[in-house]
């Protein structure tokens, strides 16, 4: 696979995303696949921060390993990153700033000064300006058409005064000329590759997914890595015709959103693991009252405040017995934005058909970085039927029938002939409450009973309508990787690195994770010589789930929980022990 990577990297507050974004919407204008890792600190200014926008002839479905062109703002950067670039590579710096000796480079990398900080004294008194320069210098050698990189430029800057626009244009075309005029070309560059592609985060993904689902409320407290989602929302509310409440705190933000469903609007709230342990009551009353709710938990390291800003798949287990009590629900892990927008849609369908929360397990990494992604992937036409009862039953209505398949009629609130009560204690089929007074008589006992067995017989429907285990490659492999969300990128990363040096793999991905489909995996699993489990965490969390549900135990595993996003060259090194070693 043709590739090219370019990594941007300095302190918090120099406009590293900013950089790295641009290089990646230039790969997306371009007609190429991209994937750009944001990586940053929890501070306003300071800390060191970088940002890699990696293009392929083929989709990449993660940051990829090394990179090509390395844009060091900072003597740090080249210290922490010049170990990354590829033979033939270059590093981009300004000498003006800080001075970098040839031997400290890897071998066959090339060293390209650029004049960042003059070439911005020409336009503006404004140091931030030298990034328009080195944005320039970069795509030059990356072989980005000028006229591509102008527009992005123009189109990132179109907001600001004055001659801000003018300077940025003029500032990058001087860094490219003087890239092109003093630096060494990658043999390797892309050309434009047809029409450009859509280039969204995760987060982006979740909240276009939602709004396509019909969402007409969002109330959300702000949590990285969560927060963007109320942005997007929040942006196009007016378009959209969404109400968009930022709560005082996560209890009101998910109370709030039982609210709007309750009374008969698609809602949703967003949150990491320390705003989701807030919310847990509120999702037990969600699941005893029947009332549909969609809860979007983006994952990042814990516990409690953990590391804000850096992934980990490690809520699985708060996830799966989140409130007290035993209730239904489902969870669904997309593990890249095109799958996001989907499993958002269908996070919607089945909260609103089987009458109960349904949680989106993001992180991070998913979340935040940004990807390509077809425009056939993201169907804009999706039905929002109504499921409402509609028929008056008079004083026989009763809310929580029992059924078959556990799923009682809905009604509006107040809808007449179709009253109830609703409340959070235990109720009968009206929604009359058997607590209290009524508690341990046995005509009562056995209603409980009966009414457990109700609201817990959604999941066979919910397990039916959910997307089952995936195998992608042969049916029999030298090695069987078994993944759930964003990881699965990498690994889908490494067993392309694999097969071009003859190892044989295939992946068993698990997008619905709860409930899970435990024949299913184990059909899939049958054949398997050697299994490979990976995840972000340090107990194996969905190892766990899959041995509880199946008996089946993934004992070799590849666990990575240091809040870095893990990288197709980690997974390689594992899998070829496996396959050399037996593990």
């Amino acid at each position: 696979m043709t590739e090219i990577s370019i990594r941007t990297g300095g302190s918090a507050g120099d406009g590293i995303a900013s950089v790295g974004e641009m290089m990646v919407r230039c790969f997306s204008r371009m007609g190429r696949h991209a994937f750009g890792l944001n990586a940053y600190q929890s501070v306003i200014r300071g800390g060191h921060v970088w940002f890699q926008a990696r293009a392929t002839d083929q989709r990449p479905h993660s940051q990829g390993d090394g990179c090509d062109i390395l844009y060091a703002m900072t003597p740090e950067t080249v210290e922490i990153h010049s170990a990354a670039l590829r033979p033939g590579g270059t590093l981009v710096y300004d000498p003006e700033k800080f001075p970098v000796a040839a031997d400290k480079l890897p071998p066959k990398v090339h060293a390209l000064e650029v004049p960042t900080l003059a070439i911005a004294r020409k336009y503006s008194t404004q140091p931030i300006l030298q990034n328009a320069a080195g944005l320039g210098a970069s795509a030059a050698l990356a072989g980005i058409p000028l006229e591509v990189l102008h527009e992005v430029v123009r189109d990132s800057f179109g907001r600001k005064a004055g001659d801000v626009v003018q300077w940025n244009v003029e500032a990058s075309a001087a860094g490219y000329q003087h890239a092109l005029n003093h630096g060494h070309v990658l043999d390797h560059t892309l050309s434009k590759a047809g029409a450009p592609k859509l280039l969204m985060t995760g987060n982006q993904a979740i909240a276009l997914g939602a709004a396509a689902a019909g969402l007409k409320f969002l109330s959300q407290y702000p949590m990285t890595p969560a927060s963007s989602i109320m942005h997007w929302l929040a942006a196009h509310s007016s378009d959209l015709g969404i109400v968009v409440k930022q709560a005082e705190d996560e209890l009101a933000a998910i109370n709030m959103a039982i609210g709007a469903s309750f009374g008969g609007v698609r809602a949703m709230t967003a949150t990491s693991g320390g705003g989701f342990s807030l919310m847990v009551e509120a999702l037990g009353m969600a699941g005893m009252t029947e009332t549909p709710l969609v809860v979007v938990e983006s994952q990042r390291a814990g516990p409690s405040t953990g590391l804000p800003t850096k992934t980990e798949q490690g809520d699985l287990n708060l996830m799966l017995g989140a409130g007290q009590g035993d209730f239904p629900r489902a969870i669904l892990a997309p593990s890249n934005p095109a799958e996001a927008y989907r499993q958002t849609i269908r996070a919607f369908e089945l909260a609103e058909e089987f009458q109960t929360p349904v949680l989106v397990a993001s992180d991070l990494h998913l979340s935040e970085n940004f990807m390509t992604v077809d425009r056939e992937e993201i169907p804009l036409d999706v039905p929002v039927p109504s499921l409402f009862a509609v028929t008056p039953n008079g004083h026989d209505y009763h809310r929580y029938a029992y059924t078959p398949n556990g799923v009682s009629p809905r009604s509006l609130p107040g809808q007449p002939g179709l009253q109830y009560v609703a409340g959070s204690d235990e109720h009968d089929e009206k929604g009359h409450l058997i607590s209290d007074v009524r508690s341990g008589v046995p005509t009562w006992v056995s209603e409980r009973a009966r009414m457990m067995e109700k609201r817990m017989g959604k999941l066979k429907g919910l397990l039916a309508a959910s997307e089952p285990p995936v195998r992608e490659g042969p049916a029999t492999a030298d090695l069987t990787f078994v993944a759930w969300g964003s990881t699965i990128g990498a690994v889908r990363d490494a067993m392309a690195v694999l097969a071009a040096q003859g190892r044989t793999t295939n992946l068993v991905r698990v997008p619905t994770v709860f409930p899970l489909d435990g024949p299913a995996l184990l059909r899939l699993l049958a054949p398997a010589r050697r299994t490979l489990l990976v995840e972000l965490n340090y107990t194996a969390q969905f190892g766990r789930l899959v041995r509880a549900e199946t008996g089946l135990d993934l004992s070799t595993r590849l666990l990575k929980y240091d809040g870095e996003p893990i990288y197709p060259f980690e997974i390689v090194a594992k899998a070829m022990e496996v396959m050399n070693h037996g593990g």
